[in-house]
């Protein structure tokens, strides 16, 4: 299904490329999480690569991972079972050959990983592996217990930094895709030739790219409970849509079990290995529910526990469940979860002793731009990796800890293919035709973060775990209303972009949930709560009009 849905003018800010800076590189990489920057250090010399990250490198999804990295590297497990488990946590919408792909070659990246200088957590010589919800093995690579992303990161930033074709730029915020259309074929989606970027040093800078790699993780921030860093505003998502590349499956937000929530706190992460080390949840009452809900009890996949944790909300009239690991060894606990034992005793909370206040929070968008098994897009000259994708790995609902995975296995296949087309392609430092004259000034003011406020509250009232028709007619009406005066404006700095993405994509998740009519994975319908294979067992996918 291709539905269609009119958001926002082709570029949200002017410029001409008379008045502006320009740069030339031969690949560009937007987004500086793990996806981004395999795919950076995957291009290899001469060819020129540009990394472009909205804020530091070490601020980054990828950072605040704390599971770790799924693979089958225990001679007792089996890529079959690894698969099997994904398919089945996917819920129908996997794509079988993907799924494949992916975890056989989880193995080799993960090794490369601690080749570069990864700390994984061992035991003895042996990597130590953990399980999770949903796997039916031990299989997680993890480090410094539940600091897996920060090690990781740290390793690959570290090799980044020294590569000697990469460039990298921080803070620097992309504002669009740039893209040319082929005038004799007035249908096409056209090409793109890079991005318009704000660099904090050069004001709007143009980046001429014979490739671009979209890298710019996921969209959490469009929630009021969210485990994402404040980076997570779907640009990247956005930005593809005003170029014409297709999107798919957006109605696919997964939510997070287990968030702490403390309230005035900020929200944090609780690992899902918690729950696969042997956690168990309980309602204010103490009595552990998830064994009434699935054969798996605590280790069921991430939508099946959200949903009988917002069930049993609902039934005890209490803003949260916890979680338990008093049954567990003190000294396990503390050694496994140093991240979450520290955070936990900043609000007075002994793991070991106290029961872990949680409600489930949006933590991962399963859908994104559509991409093929090597990272192309549906523009030319487009590639992509990581949370911004829509792969078919996922299916409707992420498996734990298949997330780094993906970003690693599709970070060098982006690469690799980015730069074999670019080594294609002549060198030519020249802009093409193409700018965005401002539109006349307008008067009102924005209080843009009374907006986001409102916008992320809205979401996560009507398309946050639980959705019906009502709810999202009334979200989508007043999603348009903001949209109508916000999206013509023209800002002059992220804060303001940042809105329209947020806006633009909001809008398109409602039309995609309100489309799908069915429950399936982690799109929950109150209005149609059962899986209807007959008519739902394929994608919803959008494109703008007249691109």
């Amino acid at each position: 299904m291709n539905r269609k849905v009119e958001t926002a003018p082709r570029y949200i800010a002017s410029f001409q490329p008379k008045g502006i800076p320009h740069y030339f590189t031969d690949v560009l990489v937007i987004g500086g999480g793990l996806a981004g920057l395999r795919a950076a250090l995957e291009v290899e010399p001469p060819v020129e690569t540009l990394v472009v990250t909205k804020d530091s490198l070490d601020e980054s999804a990828s950072t605040y991972a704390q599971g770790g990295i799924a693979g089958v590297l225990d001679p007792d497990d089996q890529f079959e079972s690894h698969v099997d488990d994904t398919l089945e946590a996917g819920k129908g919408l996997c794509d079988r050959d993907i799924v494949e792909m992916v975890v056989r070659e989880a193995p080799q990246h993960i090794l490369k990983l601690a080749e570069w200088g990864t700390n994984f957590d061992r035991t003895g010589d042996k990597l130590a592996l953990g399980r999770e919800g949903g796997h039916s093995f031990a299989r997680i690579v993890h480090a410094l217990g539940d600091a897996t992303g920060r090690e990781v990161m740290r390793a690959v930033i570290e090799r980044a930094r020294h590569a000697a074709n990469v460039r990298i730029w921080e803070r620097a915020f992309t504002i669009d895709l740039i893209t040319s259309s082929d005038r004799q074929r007035p249908d096409a989606t056209g090409r793109c030739h890079g991005a318009l970027i704000f660099h904090p040093d050069r004001g709007k800078t143009l980046v001429w790219a014979k490739q671009t790699i979209l890298s710019t993780g996921g969209a959490g921030q469009l929630f009021r409970e969210t485990t994402n860093p404040p980076i997570a505003t779907g640009d990247g998502i956005a930005l593809s849509y005003r170029a014409g590349a297709e999107l798919r499956d957006l109605e696919f937000m997964q939510f997070h079990p287990t968030v702490l929530y403390i309230a005035g706190s900020a929200r944090h992460l609780i690992t899902e290995a918690v729950r696969g080390e042997g956690a168990y949840l309980r309602d204010r009452a103490g009595h552990r529910f998830m064994p009434d809900c699935d054969p798996r009890a605590e280790r069921a996949t991430r939508d099946i526990v959200s949903r009988a944790i917002t069930e049993q909300m609902a039934k005890t009239q209490h803003p949260n469940v916890y979680l338990d690991l008093t049954h567990l060894d003190r000294d396990f606990v503390r050694r496994r979860f140093p991240g979450i034992d520290r955070v936990c005793r900043e609000f007075g909370l002994d793991i070991t002793r106290d029961q872990i206040p949680v409600r489930p929070g949006a933590h991962y968008m399963v859908g994104g731009v559509s991409v093929d098994r090597v990272g192309r897009t549906t523009l030319d000259g487009l590639w992509a990796c990581g949370e911004v994708t829509s792969t078919g790995l996922h299916g409707a609902n992420r498996l734990a800890s298949n997330s780094l995975l993906e970003g690693l296995v599709y970070g060098v296949h982006c690469g690799a293919g980015a730069a074999a087309a670019a080594v294609k392609m002549n060198d030519s430092f020249a802009a093409l035709d193409i700018g965005n004259p401002p539109s006349p000034a307008r008067r009102e003011e924005f209080n843009l973060a009374d907006l986001r406020s409102s916008l992320s509250s809205l979401m996560w009232r009507h398309a946050g775990i639980e959705r019906d028709a009502a709810g999202l007619d009334e979200a989508a009406e007043k999603i348009d209303f903001w949209c109508r005066y916000a999206l013509g404006a023209q800002f002059d700095a992220p804060p303001g972009w940042q809105l329209q993405n947020m806006l633009t994509l909001a809008a398109l998740m409602v039309e995609s949930a309100r489309t799908r009519e069915e429950s399936r994975g982690c799109h929950l319908r109150r209005d149609f709560p059962h899986t209807d294979d007959q008519h739902w067992r394929r994608h919803v996918a959008l494109r703008r009009p007249n691109t």
